[in-house]
C-alpha cells in the first residue's frame, strides 16, 4: 500500500470510529422521540448515558441538538456533555431563549444546517469553537429523524490538535508537503509550517474539484465519504 493510501485509510478509520460512537446516541434519541408523544426538555435526560458513553478517545464533546419545536415545552433543546482527558464529564449549558443577549441560534451553524439540508452525516471544520473550548475543532453530526421529518442532530466534537497528533507521523512519512483539507480548501492538519490549521490551500483548487464530483486525480484524494481531502 502506498503511503498516501495509508493516510487516506487512517483518516477514514478515524472518521468512522467517531461516527460509530454516535450510533447508540442516535438510536436512543430517535427511540425517545418515537415513544414519547410530547417530549419535554427534562426527558432528554434519558439519552444522557449514551451521550456520556460516546465520550472518550478523540471525542471530547457529544450530545443531541433538537430542531426547533421538537420539544413540547420549549422551542430549542440541547443535551450536550464534554470531557477532557482525565476529567469527569460536564454538561454544557447555553442560552436557549431567543430574546436573551447570549442566545445562540444553532440552527445557523454549518454543523446543523448541512446535516439538515442534505439528510446525511457531516464533518464540519476546522473552526474555532468559541462556545465551548476556544480551540480548533471538528464537529461530526448525524441527522435525527422523527416520523420521517428532521428532528435535529446528534454530534461529537474532536480537537484538531488531537486529530493532528494521531495523523502527523503518517503525514511526515509522505516525503513531500501534504495537507488534509476540508471541501472548502481550508487546512485541517499538514506536515508543513507553511500550511497552518485554518489557512486556505493555494496549491490546489479543492472547492472547484469537490464541486465537480471529487473524482480522484494526481495529488488530490478524498478520504472515504467524509468531506476531507488529502492534497500532496
Amino acid at each position: 500500500m502506498k503511503r498516501e493510501d495509508e493516510v487516506v485509510a487512517h483518516v477514514s478509520a478515524i472518521v468512522e470510529d467517531v461516527f460509530d460512537r454516535l450510533k447508540p446516541v442516535l438510536v436512543a434519541v430517535e427511540s425517545l422521540l418515537d415513544e414519547v408523544e410530547q417530549v419535554r426538555a427534562e426527558d432528554l435526560d434519558q439519552v444522557r448515558p449514551q451521550v456520556i458513553d460516546a465520550l472518550g478517545g478523540l471525542v471530547i464533546g457529544a450530545g443531541y441538538v433538537a430542531a426547533p419545536h421538537v420539544l413540547a415545552d420549549q422551542e430549542y433543546g440541547f443535551e450536550w456533555w464534554t470531557a477532557s482527558e482525565n476529567e469527569q464529564p460536564e454538561q454544557l449549558f447555553i442560552s436557549l431563549e431567543p430574546g436573551s443577549a447570549n442566545f445562540l441560534d444553532y440552527t445557523r451553524q454549518s454543523w446543523f444546517t448541512v446535516a439538515r439540508d442534505t439528510g446525511r452525516r457531516h464533518v464540519n471544520g476546522p473552526y474555532v469553537d468559541y462556545l465551548c473550548t476556544d480551540e480548533y475543532t471538528l464537529t461530526f453530526t448525524v441527522p435525527v429523524q422523527r416520523g420521517g421529518a428532521f428532528a435535529g442532530v446528534v454530534g461529537a466534537d474532536v480537537f484538531v490538535r488531537e486529530f493532528e497528533r494521531v495523523l502527523q507521523p503518517r503525514l511526515r512519512h509522505l516525503g513531500s508537503r501534504a495537507a488534509l483539507v476540508n471541501a472548502q480548501g481550508r487546512v485541517i492538519v499538514s506536515n508543513s509550517a507553511r500550511l497552518p490549521t485554518g489557512s486556505l490551500m493555494r496549491d490546489a483548487d479543492v472547492p472547484a474539484w469537490w464541486s465537480a464530483g471529487a473524482e480522484a486525480r494526481a495529488g488530490v484524494r478524498r478520504c472515504g465519504d467524509a468531506p476531507i481531502v488529502l492534497v500532496t
